[in-house]
This record gives C-alpha cells, sequence and structure tokens, in this order.
C-alpha cells in the first residue's frame, strides 16, 4: 500500500515540497518527512474531503516545520512594505511553471514561506502569523518584500531570455 500511495501522490507532493524549499535536496527531504507522516497518520483519516486534500495539507505542514526548524523571519519597515507593493506587477503568466518554481525558490527562507503559504495555499495573515509565530504585519511585509523580489528576478529571468535570443 506504501508503495501505490508514494507512486500516485510523490510526483504532486514534490512540486508543493519545490515551492517551499531552497533547493532540490531540501525538497527531497520534505518529501521523504512528509511521506513518513502520511504513512504513520494514514489510519487516522477521517474520510473528511478529499484523500489527496489531506494529503497535501501533512505536506505543507511538513515544509513549514522545516522552515521553523532553520530559520527566523526579517522583518521590514511599514514604509518599506507601503513603498515595494505599489511597484509590483503581475509578470508571472508569462513564464513557465518551472521557471516560476526557480525564482520562488531563490526567496529567503522566511519570504518563500508566507509568499506559498498565502498566495500558493491560501491562508490569511493571521493564519501565517499564528502557524509561524510571528504578527500578522510581519505576514503582510513579509509578503510585500517577497513580491518586490520576484518582480525584480522576473525581470532579470526575462532579460536574459531576450539577451540569449538576440545572440
Amino acid at each position: 500500500m506504501q508503495k501505490e500511495l508514494y507512486q500516485q501522490f510523490a510526483p504532486k507532493m514534490y512540486g508543493v515540497c519545490l515551492r517551499y524549499a531552497g533547493n532540490v535536496e531540501e525538497a527531497e527531504d520534505i518529501l521523504q518527512e512528509g511521506f513518513i507522516k502520511v504513512f504513520n497518520k494514514v489510519g487516522s483519516f477521517r474520510r473528511e474531503g478529499s484523500f489527496e486534500g489531506w494529503i497535501r495539507r501533512i505536506f505543507v505542514n511538513t515544509a513549514i516545520e522545516h522552515y521553523r526548524k532553520k530559520i527566523y523571519l526579517q522583518p521590514i519597515t511599514d514604509y518599506e512594505e507601503n513603498t515595494m507593493e505599489g511597484k509590483y506587477l503581475s509578470v508571472l503568466d508569462s513564464l513557465a511553471e518551472k521557471d516560476i518554481i526557480e525564482l520562488v525558490q531563490q526567496l529567503s527562507p522566511g519570504y518563500r514561506t508566507v509568499f506559498n503559504m498565502y498566495v500558493v495555499e491560501g491562508y490569511t495573515h493571521r493564519q501565517i502569523g499564528e502557524e509561524l509565530g510571528i504578527s500578522e504585519g510581519t505576514s503582510k511585509s513579509q509578503l510585500s518584500r517577497a513580491k518586490q523580489i520576484l518582480q525584480e528576478l522576473v525581470k532579470k529571468h526575462i532579460d536574459q531570455q531576450r539577451n540569449t535570443k538576440s545572440k
């Protein structure tokens, strides 16, 4: 049964792990930890909601725990937050999923975790604060800073692609 579960869900859950991890090795560690938890808790699944959703929640929580063990968030000022929010442009649509994951992985662990929890998983800033032990304001500032950094990374990536094509 474990082999079948792994084969069915590993590719999708690896994608979840990659979004939170800083590199492939870290994603593989989170994937392994997550499956150990799934295997140990599979008997406690109450058939409320989808099985895949239940597994995904375990992996998101594992990634968050992995983050908590590693590093603390870097606060930024309210002024920086307000300045950055106005500059954020949604240019991610022009990139492939692989490119986006690589860019998100370049964020610091704090920015990456808040970005994923808010943008991808749909957590509120209050929920993020409770999960990570930070204030709601710190969560907002981390998201704002992550967006600014991603915008800069996307611009660099697009410029590099243009330069490569023009040569």
